[in-house]
Order: structure tokens, then C-alpha cells, then sequence
């Protein structure tokens, strides 16, 4: 069994599709489809049930599939930690939607003067997806907001931010100097869609307050949820971060009056993996941020 082996099996388990596997790999399709049948043929079983469309997990696929992964992240692992100098080499960061745009650039751009020989590699990925992604190795520092219930992750919390309440420019409470939950329990809410853990904060906070909000919009993007709000669609509860780097005249930030809806914004890590003296240095730049808004 050979490492690239794995690797294209890996590959062609993500993309469903033989096609597309052999161009991410820069094989032709024939070349990627040898080296599959021969990892089938040393397993005596067939990994994959081929579709004319796509290819689906045989049993024996389903189950070499995470041992693959975890095969390839102790290579990685091994690689890594031999040429660790602390100055160079590959981290993985990434985000949820609702926290990447607003508050890694900041700290990417730092720390990347600082180590300018690093390279940071970014992705923004929803909760379930992130979480999954840490613990696949794939990730190796991840910014999320609870709750988390992932096990045999490391979850270490960073701040609060409280969420502010977003109306149009011309909505009714505009004018009203102190906003209290019961102000808002019967208005419309935009709201992002499930997959999102802002919409778990939102709808914890409400029902504190004994009410549920009336969803009349879900969307995928917190800018989208801002733009229904400026269209007077309805209202909502949005990050702090977010409001800072919204110059729109179009939309009212206010602070709720009372014992304030906020999340907690934690830093997520795999403790199983090897951590470089990169990921430790790029930790600690994050513990520093969260020391310095107390």
C-alpha cells in the first residue's frame, strides 16, 4: 500500500467522480484509475461502486476511509515536526462565516509580519463543517463561537462579544433611546439559516426572555442578513465585529437595555495532532488579542 495510493483514494472519495479526482491530482484519468484497482486488488475488495455519473463507498471504502486520513495526517505530522524551526512553514487557520471576515484579517496581517516566512493558508467553513475539519487534520487552528459539543477537542475561550440589534435607518424604534428585549419580541427577525451557530445565540437569548422570534428570512450570509435589514424586512441580532466595519447609513446599531444577548468566541485545536512551534506562537498572538479587550 503506497501513500499516493491513499492519497487518490482520498480524492476520489471527496469529489464522488473519478474526472475531477484525476484533475486535482494532475493525473490522467486512466493513470488514477490504475492506481485505485491496484490498492482494491492488494485489499482483495472493491473500495468504490462505480456509477456512470459518479462512484459511491463500498463497505470496504467506508472503512478504510478514515483510517486513510488518519494515515496521511501522521505523515504530515512526522514532516512537519522535522523541519519545525518556528519561523516557516504551513498553518492552517480557519473560521466560521460570522467570525473570518471580520476578525482574521486583523490578526493574520500581524502575525504574518512577524513571520513573514509562514505561510497561512485560510479557510471559512460553517461549525459542524470546521469542527470536522480539525479533527480530521486538515485544520490546526480553528476561531469558532459555542457551543461546540465535539469531543476530544480542545476548546479554549477567547472573549465575549455581544450582539447588537441591526434595524433600518427608518425603522419605528429608531428614535427610541433605550431598546429593551420586550421592544422587539413581536417584530420580524432575518435570521442566517441552521447550519449556523449565530442563529443557536440569537434563539438562546430569546428564549431567556420567554419569547421566539418570527423568522420571516433565513439567508447563508450575515452581509445578506444586514442588506434584508436595510430593505426593512425585518431586524436582527448581529456580532459586534460585523457593525464595525459597516459604513452603510442605511442601518442602526443599538446595545439592548438590560442583561445583553453575546457569544462566546473560543479558539478550537486537536490536542492528538502535533502542534508546531508556528501553530503555538500563532495561538498564543490570539490569547494576547482576547487579553488586550478585557
Amino acid at each position: 500500500m503506497e501513500l499516493d495510493q491513499l492519497r487518490h483514494f482520498l480524492l476520489v472519495a471527496e469529489q464522488a467522480n473519478f474526472t475531477r479526482a484525476a484533475e486535482l491530482a494532475f493525473l490522467s484519468q486512466s493513470a488514477l484509475s490504475r492506481s485505485i484497482s491496484r490498492l482494491e486488488e492488494e485489499l482483495g475488495r472493491p473500495l468504490f461502486e462505480r456509477r456512470t455519473r459518479h462512484v459511491t463507498l463500498t463497505d470496504a471504502g467506508q472503512l478504510l476511509l478514515p483510517r486513510a486520513r488518519q494515515i496521511l495526517s501522521l505523515v504530515e505530522d512526522a514532516k512537519d515536526e522535522l523541519i519545525d524551526d518556528g519561523t516557516s512553514g504551513r498553518l492552517r487557520v480557519a473560521a466560521i462565516p460570522t467570525i473570518a471576515p471580520y476578525f482574521l484579517p486583523e490578526r493574520l496581517r500581524d502575525f504574518q509580519q512577524h513571520h513573514p516566512q509562514a505561510r497561512l493558508l485560510v479557510q471559512e467553513e460553517t461549525t459542524e463543517r470546521l469542527l470536522k475539519k480539525v479533527v480530521d487534520g486538515e485544520v490546526d487552528v480553528a476561531i469558532a463561537a459555542l457551543p461546540i459539543e465535539q469531543r476530544y477537542l480542545k476548546v479554549e475561550p477567547l472573549f465575549e462579544e455581544e450582539l447588537l440589534l441591526v434595524m433600518a435607518a427608518s425603522h419605528p424604534l429608531a428614535d427610541k433611546k433605550s431598546i429593551r428585549a420586550e421592544d422587539i419580541e413581536s417584530l420580524p427577525f432575518v435570521l442566517l439559516g441552521e447550519a449556523h451557530c449565530l442563529t443557536d445565540n440569537v434563539l438562546s437569548f430569546c428564549r431567556q426572555k420567554s419569547f421566539h422570534p418570527v423568522s420571516v428570512e433565513r439567508t447563508s450570509q450575515l452581509a445578506m442578513v444586514q442588506e434584508l435589514v436595510s430593505l426593512n424586512h425585518g431586524i436582527s441580532l448581529v456580532p459586534k465585529m460585523a457593525q464595525r466595519l459597516d459604513n452603510s447609513p442605511n442601518r442602526l446599531y443599538r446595545s439592548l437595555t438590560g442583561p445583553k444577548p453575546s457569544r462566546k468566541i473560543v479558539m478550537v485545536t486537536n490536542p492528538y495532532r502535533y502542534q508546531s512551534k508556528l501553530q503555538t506562537k500563532f495561538q498564543e498572538s490570539l490569547r494576547e488579542h482576547a487579553r488586550s479587550r478585557v
